[in-house]
């Protein structure tokens, strides 16, 4: 995983990064995810840094834990996954992704082409 330097926390990067790997499939509702350690080791962070992550998904509700066994991906997690990532987008990146469109002279239906190229391509993999 890449973390980028746009002022957005490493833990939040990596809250992102679960979600994403959640909303994609790849993590599914009460599967074991990584342990603290192994994402850590895995994603070359603190591993405070990883369990700051954890927490601020428990709190969401998207992940639980198990005494001893581990942190699982809760129930419904899917949908409150969504509605985070949705809301994130839509106060961070959508406002940049509208002033540079203004600047540019671009509306909505000249985007329309470049967006359903990119669905099929990413729907077909």
């Amino acid at each position: 995983m890449q973390f980028n330097n746009n002022g957005q926390a490493i833990y939040l990067q990596i809250v992102d990064y679960i979600c994403e790997k959640m909303l994609l499939g790849e993590y599914r509702e009460e599967e074991k995810i990584p342990s603290v350690r192994e994402l850590a080791v895995q994603l070359e962070v603190n591993p405070n840094t990883v369990a700051r992550a954890y927490d601020f998904l428990k709190q969401q509700q998207i992940i639980f834990d198990k005494r001893g066994i581990g942190y699982f991906i809760g129930p419904d997690s899917k949908e409150i996954a969504l509605e985070y990532r949705k809301k994130e987008f839509s106060e961070k990146e959508l406002p940049a992704l509208f002033r540079t469109m203004h600047m540019l002279g671009l509306s909505l239906p000249e985007l329309e082409p470049a967006f359903e190229s990119y669905k099929n391509k990413y729907a077909a993999a």
